[in-house]
Formats: C-alpha cells, structure tokens, sequence
C-alpha cells in the first residue's frame, strides 16, 4: 500500500508541476503503452486512441456514427452521386482543403497526402496495420511473399495514388465496399518535407525497399510527429509510461478548449480507481468490478455497456499443430497422455468442445452481462443476425456424444492430454478457458487439459509458429465494417485462419464476393450465407462481443464515444 500511494504522489506531482489552468487540463489514465509515435508501426489500441488526436484523416466519423462519414482533410465525402466515385467503383476523387496547417507551421499539400498513403503502404512492417489500405488498393495482404521477397510493383502502387491538381486520386484494385470507412481511421497525414528530412523515406522508386518492413527502433519517427490535428505532442516519456498533448491552436476547425492532456498508463485497478475518486485523474479506464462504487459516487459519471466492435474472447483449434519441441501436446501421440498432430482434424472432436463451453454462464456471470452473444465473428451492428444464424448452445449430452465418435471411439476409450494458451493479462480469456476445461474433463476421467498463460510477445511467436494446440484471443475492429472480421477468422490468407491452418476455398469466394458488393442487402445475404459454412467447419468457438467501459469526472463535458476510434476523440471536449 505504501508504495501504490508512492506511485500516485508521483503522478500528482508531475502532473501538478506541469499543467496549466486545471479548467483547460484532462488527465487521462489508461492501461497499456504506447508503441511507437510512427502511425505506419503501431497497432495497438492505445497508440492509435491517441494518434487519432494527432493526425488528421481524409475522412471522419460524425459523432459516435459508424456508417455517417463527414469531410475533414478532404472537403467531401466521395459518391457516386457528386461525382467523386466512377461508376465502376474503383476510383475515389478527394479535393484536399487548402489552408489546413501541420503542427510546424508549413502548410499541407496534396503531395503531403499523397506520400503519407503511399508510405503507409509500401513500409509495411510485420504485423503492422499496411494491409489494410494494400488490400483494397493493391489486391494484396502484404508486399511481401511467405519468403519475405518483395512481390508489388511501386510503378503500380503509384499509379494507384496520384495527385491531379488539388485533387487526390486513388484508384483501386477492384470495388471494395469499406474503403471510405478505412480512410476514415487509417489515412493519417504527415508532412513529407518533415518526414524525408529526419531520414524516413524520400518517396522515390530507387529507395522505398530499404524503408519496406523497418524495425521500431530504426523509425526516425518512432519518437517524433508532425500532424494537423487537434492536439500536438509535447513529450512522450517512456520510462514513466505518459504522454502530454498541448492543444494546437491554428487547427483548422478551431482551437480545443482543453489546451493540455496528460494521459498516463496505470496498471493496478485499485490506482486507477483511487485517482478518479480524489480527483486525481479525470478520465479512467476502470476494471468492471469497481462499477458500482463508482456509479454511487456523486463527482463521477460511468459510461457502461458501451457498443464495442469486439469479439473477444474466441477459441481456436489448430488443425496441424507444429509439434517440435513442443511442450503443449504431451506425448505428441494418441496414447492418453498426449495428442498427435492432426488430433483437431476430426470435426467430432471439435464438435465435442464446442458443445461443452457453456455460453450463457460465461456472459451473465462471468462477464456480468456486459456484452451481447456472439454467434460468429462480426457483431450484431454489422451484420444484422436472426433466428436463422445457426450457433452452438452448452449440450453436454451432444458434447459426450462427438467425443465418442471422435477417431472412431479412441479419444473416448483412450482419452488425451494438452495445453489451452492465454495470453497473461487476457482475463476473461483465462476465465473463458477455465470454463470449457472444467466441463469438459467432467465428461471423462481420462480427458485432461492444462492452461497457460503466456506474455504477449510469447502469444504472439507462439501463434505464428502453431505451436498451440488451442488458444484464446480476440479481435478489435479496424474499421466499422464486417469484412474486417470475417476476412481474418475465415479468409484462407486471414490471421487467424492461417494461425490454424483452416482452409476453406467456399469461404474465400465468398468474402470476395461480400467485399466487393455495394448492395447493403445483397451484402447481409452473402454474410448469412458464409456464416452458415463457416457453423458446418466447426473450426472456432465464438463466445460474446464485450462492452466498452469508461469513467470521468462529472466536470468533465463533451464525450462522444465512438468504438472505431480504440480511444478517445479529445477535441469536442471541455471542463466545466
């Protein structure tokens, strides 16, 4: 206790010792850290909840809307109607707002927007956010091959993205119903004078492979930025975990009435509680459990069950385990005291636990009731789900039934052992675990299954190498739209899909197909249709799309909370 008091005077202090006016602060507690001030780097939550501050877009949401897109570095919103789309669907005209200044002064230009796409491109870095704009622009998931050689054209990538007059053109691949709703999210602008001359890419043919798939470290951006927006970085201390945004008072769209932000990582819920109680912090991400003595809390205002695109958590079978030196399949044989590589294989196998999680108890007690049920991989509010959904409900009488089918009867006769994987920290992903273990080693003395979790950069390695038999994850949208979700759970070249090694041609041709259609309707048709498959593989077990949580102080005025953003939008906020 003394040493989390310690901790809290010495955040008080900083904070106190460096704001201004307390009306014109926000300090802003959260968990996580930042990754990387590089916006083509991190893509993680929290970095790009607050680059979103920094960084302006072509586009973005109005309000908490996920589908209503308002003009901002482009003065409109590309259609069919005004012109701004062809009629074939593949080529966007953005007219870029002149007069809009970046945080050093210089004034921005189409050139400025042109490099910043191409280079969120063609850097692409592993496990980076690149393939989000490379899909539907270039046709491609990644500008590398399995080999990691360099397989795009830049002659092609250029054509793709030109300036004409001052105008942005971008033509795509093929149609591709989301892209507007990516742009919204994800085409942060930076200067390009600034940026080639603190030794990030030149923009040129002959030098952008040495700028293809860059290390963290090596960005001369990694700790630097220069945007249009709202707010502008003063100082990224990375040793104590914080951030302070000063308010950039030429903004295009006006000054913000908050003129500094603190936003600091706390990891201990009890901190992070106590700070918003004595006013030591004015907007928390607090941990569930706290709800209630927080919302009996005169001075403070909890903004629960907000919509979230999230599903999360999700178990996942691996169809080919990689079984070299491999703690997490025992004897590696289907002898009782292990599984064999191909042990998921049998559809009856998965079957059985996909029948023993029991659903219901996981979101009403578990989880409090703080989400909705997940009956596949895109929440409610994207694709809009019936009766005729089909799902899988708790049965253990139907799980002990496939598990003796499985194999002809060996698992049942000669039951099995392995390891379910975590990542530490995922806490409903352990409670979630927990659950299908318990009742699934009540159906048979001989079925046993450990649990472990592992640090995130373990998970990941891991996952990458299908060194887990099963694991539970989950998945936060990039952008509001469906295709965002069953592209990586289903699609061949999806990540989790390729994480288990599950392949399903029907599949592929389907989410082509979905992403591709304009036709809202025809669309949800597609997305019941591939829904449908993906229920008869059996290949994942869906359990709930959380709710979003956040906490402030009742002088704090102007929220609007939008599940796109992975944060919060500070700008329209103020303090009474």
């Amino acid at each position: 206790m003394k040493k989390l008091f310690l901790l809290l005077g010495l955040f008080v202090c900083l904070m106190a010792c460096t704001r201004p006016e307390l009306k014109d602060a926000l300090v802003v507690v959260h968990r996580g850290e930042m990754e990387s001030l590089d916006p083509v780097y991190s893509y993680d939550g929290i970095t790009h909840g607050m680059l979103i501050n920094v960084y302006d877009t072509l586009l973005k949401f109005n309000g908490s809307s996920l589908t209503d897109l308002i003009p901002s570095i482009s003065t409109q919103v590309p259609t069919r109607e005004n012109g701004l789309i062809s009629a074939d669907g593949r080529t966007y005209t953005f007219p870029i707002r002149k007069g809009v200044k970046f945080h050093d002064g210089t004034e921005l230009t189409p050139e400025d927007v042109r490099y910043s796409i191409l280079r969120f491109l063609l850097s692409d870095v592993s496990g980076g956010p690149s393939s989000l704009l490379l899909e539907p622009i270039l046709g491609v998931s990644s500008t590398r091959n399995s080999d990691g050689e360099i397989v795009v054209d830049f002659k092609e990538a250029a054509r793709a993205v030109r300036v004409e007059g001052d105008n942005v053109v971008i033509t795509l691949k093929r149609p591709f119903a989301p892209f507007l709703s990516i742009l919204a999210r994800w085409s942060y602008i930076i200067s390009k004078p600034w940026a080639v001359s603190r030794g990030a890419w030149d923009g040129t043919e002959e030098t952008w492979k040495e700028f293809n798939n860059f290390s963290k470290d090596s960005s001369p951006l990694f700790k630097a930025s220069n945007g249009t927006g709202p707010f502008q970085i003063e100082r990224w201390d990375i040793a104590s975990k914080s951030v302070v945004l000063r308010a950039n008072e030429a903004y295009f769209d006006g000054a913000p009435q908050l003129k500094t932000i603190f936003m600091r990582t706390v990891e201990e819920p009890s901190t992070v509680r106590l700070m918003l109680e004595t006013g030591d912090a004015d907007v928390a991400e607090i941990s569930p459990k706290f709800i209630n003595q927080l919302k009996g809390n005169p001075d403070v205002s909890v903004y629960d069950n907000l919509p979230r695109l999230r599903t999360d958590p999700v178990i996942f079978f691996t169809r080919h385990i990689n079984m070299q030196a491999n703690p997490d399949v025992g004897s590696g044989k289907m002898d009782g005291q292990g599984i064999p590589a191909d042990f998921f294989a049998d559809k009856d196998l998965r079957l059985g636990f996909l029948y023993a999680f029991d659903y219901e108890a996981f979101l009403t007690q578990s989880m409090d009731g703080r989400g909705q049920r997940a009956l596949g991989p895109a929440p409610q509010g994207l694709v809009p789900q019936d009766e005729t959904f089909k799902h899988y409900e708790f049965d253990l009488k139907k799980a002990e039934e496939h598990f003796k089918k499985a194999y002809n009867g060996q698992v049942w006769e000669k039951g099995f052992k392995f390891t379910i994987t975590y990542n530490t920290g995922g806490e409903m992903r352990q409670i979630a675990t927990e659950i299908l273990k318990r009742n699934v080693e009540k159906l048979n003395p001989k079925f046993q299954i450990d649990l472990r979790g592992v640090t995130w950069p373990a998970f990941l390695e891991k996952t990458a190498k299908r060194q887990m038999p099963m694991w539970s994850r989950g998945w936060v949208a990039d952008y509001a739209d469906a295709h965002n979700f069953y592209f990586p759970f289903l699609h061949s070249h999806g990540r989790y899909a390729l994480s288990q090694g599950y392949r399903n041609p029907a599949n592929d041709v389907l989410i082509e197909r979905a992403v591709a259609e304009t036709d809202l309707q025809k669309r949800n048709a597609i997305y019941k249709q591939l829904h449908n498959q993906m229920y008869e593989d059996a290949m994942q077990l869906y359990t709930v799309h959380p709710t979003g949580l956040w906490a402030m102080r009742r002088n704090v005025k102007g929220f609007t909370d939008n599940p796109v953003y992975m944060g919060i939008y500070y700008y329209p906020m103020y303090k009474q």
